[in-house]
């Protein structure tokens, strides 16, 4: 396997400001978790850049992240975003599919097959790479006695990965699959790529409320009203929360950095519709521009779709997929009318909306 041995280009070092900045063009809120992300990225590559520099004498680790939040609220989007600007390859692993070596799925050591795969194999560019480790709450270790076998997807998982995400030379194969004596390897050096856990982390919250005496029904995101409610128990995660998950306290070690995004409330779904760059409604009109059209959808029509999606409880992904049954009938009509009647104009209204939810709402019933 031939690697890619042209130089490669230098890491676009942006100062945590900017990267946020960036981050605002394309995700609604999530204030916090963007800081603290820019932050951690902006540090561990000040610290690549800067590390042969004369006369520093100081070391500095890694600034691995533990990303928490439910689904469909831009975590694994905000870190490619963070990849995109600054031009590194990323690459999402799956950490439901690995399992210990010996066992079937995957080795860990996929993650890297990947990111190499993402810069098409250039070693140097992988080596100062990012790897989403999703679906990271799934390798927590099982609660003693549920089974007297080895827990080859959780504590084992955990183990093979501590020295990827804090700095070894790993020797992985070409085109991913198990290791064997006669294939050849290439061989990556960790130290430079930053690990990010990704999870969702179901019932961390009610450990962290049971830590700190919170009453569990009172705080979080609960009851928009209530004084404190903008308040998440996932403020205040402690690395001991996460060993009572289920989390070794080596490979906690190696993700110094933890933070969360929000749930996403009906208001800034209504905003995911309209406001970031590459929004849900850009794209439904370009796609209709391509056909001669200038589409629009009246706002009360936002309404009724943030109240299903809502509904559906998968955060930003909900939104698509409400809109795709919404769409439907509109994009299968628009092109016909276009190419008989020549360039309109096409505006969605609320009662084709309604009429349409509607229908969805009976089937789903």
């Amino acid at each position: 396997m031939n690697t890619n041995t042209g130089k490669s280009k230098p890491v676009k070092l942006h100062r945590p400001d900017q990267i946020k900045a960036y981050l605002d063009k394309y995700v609604i809120g999530q204030d916090e978790a963007k800081k603290t992300l820019a932050v951690a990225v902006y540090n561990h590559y000040k610290r690549l850049i800067h590390k042969d520099e004369a006369g520093s004498k100081v070391k500095i680790d890694k600034s691995n992240v533990v990303l928490l939040g439910s689904t469909g609220c831009g975590k694994t989007y905000m870190v490619k975003k963070i990849a995109e600007y600054l031009d590194v390859p990323c690459y999402i692993q799956d950490c439901t599919k690995i399992t210990a070596s010996g066992y079937v799925g995957s080795d860990v050591e996929d993650c890297l097959v990947g990111l190499l795969r993402a810069c098409n194999y250039d070693m140097e560019s992988a080596e100062r790479g990012i790897v989403i480790l999703d679906e990271g709450d799934k390798i927590a270790r099982k609660e003693a006695g549920v089974s007297i076998t080895r827990d080859v997807s959780g504590e084992c998982v955990q183990q093979s990965l501590l020295k990827l995400a804090e700095g070894d030379i790993v020797g992985v194969p070409p085109f991913g699959g198990r290791k064997h004596p006669e294939q050849p390897l290439l061989y990556i050096d960790t130290t430079n790529i930053l690990f990010i856990l990704s999870g969702a982390f179901v019932g961390l919250e009610d450990i962290v409320a049971k830590r700190i005496g919170a009453d569990t029904r009172r705080i979080g995101f609960r009851d928009a009203d209530a004084p404190g409610s903008n308040i998440s128990c996932l403020d205040d995660v402690r690395p001991e929360d996460l060993r009572e998950f289920g989390m070794i306290p080596e490979f906690i070690g190696r993700f110094p950095v933890i933070t969360h995004v929000d749930p996403l409330d009906r208001e800034a779904l209504k905003r995911i519709l309209t406001e970031p760059k590459d929004s849900i409604l850009s794209q439904y009109r370009e796609l209709m521009r391509m056909d001669g059209i200038e589409f629009d959808i009246d706002g009360e029509v936002f309404d009724l779709v943030a109240d299903e999606a809502e509904r559906l409880g998968t955060g930003a992904r909900g939104l698509r997929a409400v809109m795709e049954k919404l769409m439907r009938d509109v994009m299968f009509d628009a092109p016909r009318d276009a190419a008989l009647h020549g360039a309109s104009a096409l505006t969605l209204h609320r009662d084709a909306a309604q009429k349409s939810l509607g229908k969805v709402l009976r089937k789903a019933e």
